[in-house]
């Protein structure tokens, strides 16, 4: 099964950042270049190592952050990217390149880092450079971690997911006899509420529209809201499934999304802010100080 490299795909996730509007999220990025490079449902069912994370999104991840380092991308709040200026006009003959001089910087400064630790007498250990909070991060062990939740206990988290988000009365319902709803919660919109009946599961890797079916045969009878979440991610009939026309919508919660509802919520996970000082000194003032 081939998987293309990150390399092959710094091209096509810089044309549909662009195509999105110059500036998308993480999710709808992924979700472009998948559709404009016709990745087949078993392509997208190859998982990173162990998953949940399949290897596709995995090297998109590390395409966005060499696009950041090239200049093309920036990212301005996280799983938000937006492209620059040169972005904006590069021309893919010019990627390679870019790619070329950004990993001669990237080795540059592992060796000045190298070499000033060496000096300091300390143990050296150079990590590989990280996808910006893509790659092996805390989603990464996030999602781990979920993977070795019990049912009962992922099904809680989700209900408090729920009433975090501004649900009320959600409650779990999941037991042998509860015909695929793992729960119910009623969602308020100004003057209108209504009861919106949610599935979790814990799955790896790329789920088909199967899925959607089912749960959607489950909810026949109860409600017409419906609200899917799972650790792994959705297969793009999976999607096209969910807003069928003449059926009843499903809204989709994947692995990405779940991990920055938790983050958002403080449901935990932890976030810690840190203020980085950059100094630059102004050669001409000394000129003339006056």
């Amino acid at each position: 099964m081939y998987i293309p490299p990150y390399l092959e795909l710094l091209w096509p996730a810089l044309c549909a950042v662009r195509e999105l509007g110059h500036s998308a999220k993480l999710e709808e990025i992924d979700e472009r270049v998948i559709e404009t490079q016709g990745f087949s449902d078993a392509q997208l069912a190859v998982l990173h190592k162990d998953g949940p994370r399949n290897e596709i999104e995995y090297r998109l991840a590390w395409a966005r952050t060499y696009l950041k380092g090239m200049g093309a991308l920036e990212n301005p709040a996280r799983g938000t990217w937006v492209t620059t200026e040169m972005g904006k006009s590069l021309t893919e003959p010019e990627i390679e390149p870019l790619r070329k001089a950004y990993l001669a910087k990237l080795a540059e400064a592992r060796r000045i880092k190298a070499k000033a630790v060496e000096e300091a007498g300390a143990d050296l250990e150079l990590a590989g450079e990280g996808a910006d909070g893509e790659t092996d991060d805390w989603r990464e062990e996030l999602l781990q971690v979920l993977l070795k939740m019990d049912p009962s206990g992922f099904e809680h988290l989700a209900k408090r997911l729920l009433r975090a988000a501004g649900f009320i009365n959600a409650s779990v319902t999941g037991g042998s006899g509860d015909g695929g709803i793992d729960g119910v919660g009623v969602y308020r919109l100004s003057l209108v509420s209504f009861p919106v009946y949610f599935q979790c599961k814990r799955y790896k890797g790329a789920v088909g529209p199967e899925k959607v079916r089912d749960f959607r045969g489950a909810m026949q009878g109860r409600g017409d809201k419906g609200l899917l979440i799972i650790t792994g991610n959705f297969t793009t009939e999976a999607k096209n499934e969910a807003t069928r026309d003449g059926a009843p919508p499903i809204d989709l919660i994947d692995g990405e999304q779940l991990c920055e509802l938790l983050k958002e919520h403080h449901l935990g996970v932890e976030t810690t802010s840190r203020i980085i000082e950059e100094v630059h000194v102004q050669a001409e003032f000394f000129a003339d100080p006056g």
